[in-house]
């Protein structure tokens, strides 16, 4: 007869595996972080729950996982403020557990319970955690793990709609220009995802937010392209042609008319749209056609206000030859690209040829 000394353990239900995750992370206190040897042994036990935590949510790649323990696991989770605690102690977890943190984040966030995503309204009633994931951007060990998690939060417009509206907004023109290309990259794209996933909602916001200040010249708009500016003017050359192309889709989606409309008012943008024109390198060619792209608009509104009137004008012969020798690049449509650079001179020396805008 056959026999072990060893009972299999059974599994834990959700209730109890919330439980177990609540005290593993709630055993990462001071002291315990303190002492080595604490340390190891906690951090393995934060581990284990958090394999056990993700093979409840997603399977194990043979068995399906059982969706009524993923409802109870994702209510029990904020339920007991476990939401909370896993981003709090994200920066003592070793790279596994943040890596499998991240992994069940996405898909606790995107769980609906009776019809509601109770992980997001969680993080509604306590959008301090948002705060805190943006700072994390700070922390180059987990700046990446809080960015992925970002992301997840803004597909759902509450959560993106908050933090636009935070001060932690700013801190992104920072984060972008950081020394380190892995965070820097990631918080860009962070950023991106913050101006193009809701269009209708950043739309409504910064054209809110432009009518409401216009008597104290425009605050909040003024702030977000003055900040703007800096990075299309980096010496960083990933940060200016990122922010480039990013801001030329901006401008150039539907919601956003009223804010180009407006952008394209401003002398000092034109400015640096021509700059930006004006680069040589080769390894600037797409710099080059990503200004050509927002320069056009400028030119051809036909609600010119005479001070961009006149800088056209003061600087059509250099816009001539500039423009007369830029190519489309690689891969692009040259046909309609060359269509679009012929109206634009066209235009430059139409306006050139105007009375009174540049002394004779």
């Amino acid at each position: 007869m056959s026999f072990s000394f060893f009972k299999a353990s059974r599994p834990k239900t959700p209730q109890e595996l919330v439980k177990a995750i609540k005290d593993s992370l709630m055993g990462l206190d001071s002291k315990t972080v303190a002492e080595v040897k604490a340390l190891e042994k906690a951090l393995e036990e934060v581990e284990k729950n958090f394999v056990t935590m993700k093979f409840m949510l997603s399977g194990d790649g043979e068995t399906e996982p059982n969706m009524e323990q993923v409802s109870q696991l994702t209510l029990e989770i904020c339920k007991e403020d476990v939401l909370a605690l896993l981003i709090h102690k994200l920066f003592i977890l070793g790279w596994e557990a943040r890596k499998d943190l991240v992994h069940c984040w996405s898909i606790l966030l995107k769980q609906m319970v009776d019809s509601r995503y109770c992980c997001v309204e969680y993080i509604e009633n306590h959008f301090e955690l948002l705060d805190f994931l943006v700072v994390c951007y700070d922390n180059k060990e987990i700046a990446v793990n809080c960015g992925n998690m970002l992301r997840e939060c803004i597909r759902f417009q509450t959560l993106a709609k908050y933090i636009l509206e935070s001060a932690s907004f700013q801190l992104f023109f920072k984060f972008v220009e950081l020394p380190n290309f892995d965070v820097s990259s990631d918080a860009f794209s962070t950023f991106k995802d913050l101006l193009t996933k809701h269009g209708n909602a950043v739309s409504v916001f910064l054209n809110a937010h432009y009518d409401e200040l216009f008597l104290i010249v425009c605050t909040f708009m003024v702030l977000f392209f003055d900040q703007y500016e800096k990075l299309l003017t980096s010496p960083n050359y990933v940060t200016r042609r990122q922010s480039l192309k990013l801001l030329s889709e901006f401008l150039l989606e539907p919601p956003n008319s009223q804010i180009m409309k407006r952008y394209i008012l401003e002398v000092r943008y034109l400015k640096v749209m021509m700059t930006l024109l004006k680069v040589t390198l080769d390894s600037s060619k797409n710099i080059q056609i990503s200004a050509f792209h927002i320069f056009k608009i400028f030119v051809a509104n036909p609600n010119k206000p005479r001070e961009i009137k006149v800088i056209l004008a003061k600087n059509h012969e250099r816009l001539l030859a500039l423009l007369q020798s830029l190519s489309a690049g690689k891969g692009a449509d040259d046909d309609q690209f060359e269509e679009e650079k012929e109206l634009i001179i066209k235009e430059i020396q139409r306006v050139s040829r105007q009375p009174n805008l540049v002394g004779r």
